[in-house]
């Protein structure tokens, strides 16, 4: 979304969607302040997600966690983040402050009780432990297809292994890939403004059609169509899967495509990096969305 409103990537999506009446509803919700509720929300989170360019041009999404805390909202424009990345992250550059200011998608989960937050704007300095976002984009999102999981603490010994880079996935990687029931998507607006959002479904939602395509159906949400608006002026996508069980992160980056008539997105990988070990909390099994619809294959 533009700063005065949804861009014409968004516009289009809505209108093959036949959202439009839907998302002119949501858009007047979406503001550029963080209210207090919202403050409080994000100062008890433990999972935090970020979408952003590299100094390439390659979007990547990644996933910061931490003690309730590592959030913080010291004033209604600005956000703190007391965590950064694995090591080897792609994205560890700009979180970092050393790329400069960057624009960052951002969603904060609860995923024990299926709530999430948007916030999108500009990493903007450095604080002596994380790194500094200044709104642009506040607004809550529905809590569908969000797979309830509670944290579990990790053993004090896990550190993060040593990265795993790849042009196209593994047979170890299209496993997860295709038993996965959650994974985040970043895009980026024709401007550069990023976007950050959640995907979720029964384990086999995305296909892995090949070592370098994936493809998952888009499931009806919130009607602001921002991620397929923004596929449609700017296809570098990037994607993570997070294994909740070993704190692993499988980042892809690449480029992604709408199929209207199937209501489908088909990505195609550029590079995959897989960071050992990179989330210092674990979760439990999964009780998964009502939300959540059958599978069914794209193309039947």
């Amino acid at each position: 979304m533009a700063a005065n409103g949804y861009h014409p990537g968004e516009r289009t999506a809505q209108a093959l969607s036949g959202e439009t009446e839907r998302a002119e509803h949501l858009g007047r919700s979406i503001r550029d302040t963080i209210p207090p509720v919202a403050a409080e929300f994000l100062a008890q989170r433990q999972l935090f997600v970020v979408g952003a360019e590299d100094r390439s041009g390659r979007m990547w999404a990644t996933v910061l966690a931490g003690e309730p805390g590592f959030l913080a909202v010291p004033d209604e424009r600005t956000v703190t983040v007391a965590a950064g990345p694995h090591p080897e992250d792609p994205l560890l550059a700009v979180l970092d402050g050393s790329a400069g200011p960057t624009q960052v998608g951002t969603i904060a989960l609860e995923p024990a009780t299926r709530r999430r937050m948007r916030v999108n704007g500009l990493l903007d300095g450095r604080t002596s432990d994380g790194w500094v976002l200044r709104a642009e984009q506040v607004f809550s999102n529905c809590p569908k297809y969000i797979q309830k999981r509670r944290p579990v603490p990790a053993s004090p010994t896990s550190q993060p292994a040593p990265a795993r880079r790849s042009a196209e996935l593994t047979t170890a990687q299209r496993l997860h890939v295709g038993t996965a029931d959650t994974f985040f998507v970043a895009t980026a607006a024709s401007d550069g403004r990023a976007d950050a959002s959640h995907r979720g479904g029964f384990p086999g939602f995305v296909e892995t059609l090949s070592p370098t395509t994936l493809r998952w159906r888009e499931y009806p949400g919130n009607g602001a169509y921002m991620t397929l608006g923004n596929i449609e002026v700017n296809p570098r996508t990037g994607l993570v899967l997070p294994d909740w069980e070993s704190g692993d992160l499988l980042l892809l980056t690449g480029e992604a495509r709408t199929d209207w008539q199937e209501h489908a997105v088909t990505f195609t990988l550029t590079e995959a990096v897989e960071l050992p070990g990179a989330l210092p909390m674990r979760w439990s099994e999964p009780e998964f969305s009502p939300a959540n619809p059958p599978l069914r294959r794209t193309g039947s």
